[in-house]
């Protein structure tokens, strides 16, 4: 009971904190949800990556400067006469209960598990927003890779996917085509964007997640670009000194030892 209190106490502290700010700051005061938003965005990606290298301290920090962001915004919208951070919190905590009837309504789900368990779940989501299409709601502003397999997912819960991975690879490869025939910068543009659809769905067919895969691409590219540096290093000179040829040498080199 007394950790309850001590965290709803250190709660409103953040809150009253945030409305001072928002009267006694100059920076803060100026501050607009618009032009904040994308400090959320890049908050939550500190976490991510906070979270995946299991960093508790980095978590600790990470977690609250989310916090604040939610917090950030809800004053913004206190002031402005609009809502309160009590709002937030008391629409979430209703969503909670409608979404946890197994929990809350007295429905049992305990002997339902897995894939049926998760339909249930989205049913309820469907149930609350009304959607006129299924692909209502999905955010315009999330990262295109992510974007694409929610798009795909949605389509698929209706059957509109593919039977197997070898038919994406046919439609990659056709894809591809398309785009060694493209002519205009549009043309390009356009095909570019259809091959990318395509390997997203090969991706998804595998169960392979094509951000996590794109990122460890890259991940390999600076290791194998920095074993490059080295070299140039231990030549003593500069890369814009160093060979093509020799760069690529060096690249199936790193490639070669596992980098």
């Amino acid at each position: 009971m007394g950790n309850c209190r001590k965290e709803g106490e250190n709660f409103q502290k953040l809150v009253d904190i945030m409305e001072r700010l928002r009267k006694e700051c100059p920076w803060d005061r100026e501050q607009t949800n618009q032009s904040i938003k994308n400090n959320l965005i890049e908050e939550a990606y500190e976490l991510f990556e906070a979270i995946e290298k299991n960093d508790e301290k980095a978590m600790i920090e990470e977690l609250g400067d989310v916090l604040l962001q939610v917090v950030f915004h809800s004053q913004i919208k206190k002031d402005e006469g609009r809502f309160d951070i009590n709002d937030v919190i008391q629409n979430l905590i209703e969503k909670l209960i409608r979404r946890h009837p197994h929990v809350f309504g007295g429905v049992d789900y305990h002997s339902i598990e897995g894939e049926d368990h998760l339909k249930k779940w989205e049913a309820i989501k469907e149930k609350e927003k009304q959607r006129q299409s299924i692909l209502e709601g999905i955010p315009h502003r999330m990262p295109a890779l992510m974007r694409a397999v929610k798009v795909q997912k949605r389509m698929a819960k209706v059957g509109f996917d593919w039977e197997n991975p070898e038919q994406v690879m046919e439609k990659v490869e056709e894809e591809l085509k398309e785009l060694k025939e493209a002519k205009t910068e549009k043309e390009i543009k356009h095909e570019i964007g259809d091959l990318l659809i395509a390997v997203t769905n090969l991706a998804r067919a595998y169960g392979i997640d094509p951000e996590e895969a794109l990122h460890q691409s890259i991940d390999r590219s600076i290791r194998r670009f920095q074993y490059i540096e080295q070299k140039a290093k231990e030549k003593n000179i500069s890369l814009k000194e160093m060979k093509l040829d020799d760069m690529e040498q060096y690249w199936q080199e790193a490639k070669s030892k596992g980098l």
